[in-house]
């Protein structure tokens, strides 16, 4: 059965990944999204017979205020990371620069930095109610691709799935998300084409923020996240196939 939503078109299952060694994710409780502001009638009741009862929503408060959750029967937890980026982008245009390319290439990046340097603890908040059980979650912020996007790699790579295939994962945005109807700002097409759309470059700004920071993904998991042994053999319980957990590290 497809995944496809109408209203949320970047929702997709993490499972079925394959682990590095051999396990698979569980499908169906884990899935990714832009906003739920905009789901139809038939989105609704596909996402309720998902079982979905848990969202962990990822945008600032004024983006949770103009479109909350169209679901009114699942638990919604604010893990709020403001988008700095659109301030930071109008701020610029504002005093009449005009942004090329390259430039919006640059602030994605510093961005994606800024998730482990500043927004590090509503990540572990994800992960602490990840670990609490194992209902359906979705998480998403607005278009699904960079907050999410870098929180799906963390979920991922907790869970021993390989850095190509993570990768692969978080360009599929590209084919899903659906074009902006209308420029913010009065941005030049190609520079909206940057911001709308996902580079390899911007979630390895994060990970290279990570080892900078922590020295590598697992002392991130450790050290930033608290994801020690212990965490990180639970969430293999619930989230991997049964038997499927793999060895201790």
């Amino acid at each position: 059965m497809s995944d496809r939503l109408s209203g949320a078109t970047n929702f997709r299952d993490l499972g079925r990944h394959r682990t590095a060694s051999g396990a698979t994710v569980v499908a169906g409780r884990l899935f990714r999204a832009d906003h739920l502001g905009a789901l139809t009638a038939q989105d609704m009741a596909r996402l309720r017979a998902l079982g979905v009862r848990r969202v962990l929503d990822l945008r600032g408060e004024q983006e949770r205020t103009t479109a909350p959750c169209a679901l009114d029967d699942v638990a919604v937890h604010a893990l709020s990371i403001e988008p700095t980026i659109v301030r930071k982008l109008g701020d610029l245009i504002a005093a009449g620069h005009r942004l090329t390319p390259g430039e919006v290439v640059a602030h994605m990046q510093d961005t994606y930095r800024g998730f482990v340097r500043h927004n590090t603890h509503r990540f572990a908040q994800l992960f602490a109610h990840l670990l609490a059980s194992d209902v359906p979650t979705v998480f998403h912020c607005t278009a699904g691709k960079d907050r999410t996007g870098f929180a799906a790699a963390l979920v991922l790579r907790s869970l021993g799935v390989p850095h190509d295939e993570v990768m692969r994962d978080y360009l599929l945005t590209n084919e899903r998300l659906k074009p902006m109807q209308a420029s913010p700002h009065g941005l030049a097409p190609e520079v909206q084409m940057v911001l709308w759309r996902v580079q390899p470059d911007f979630l390895q700004a994060a990970f290279e923020a990570v080892a900078a920071d922590y020295g590598d993904i697992e002392g991130y998991f450790r050290d930033g996240l608290n994801l020690r042994e212990p965490q990180r053999e639970r969430l293999r319980e619930l989230y991997l196939e049964p038997g499927q957990s793999g060895p201790r590290r």
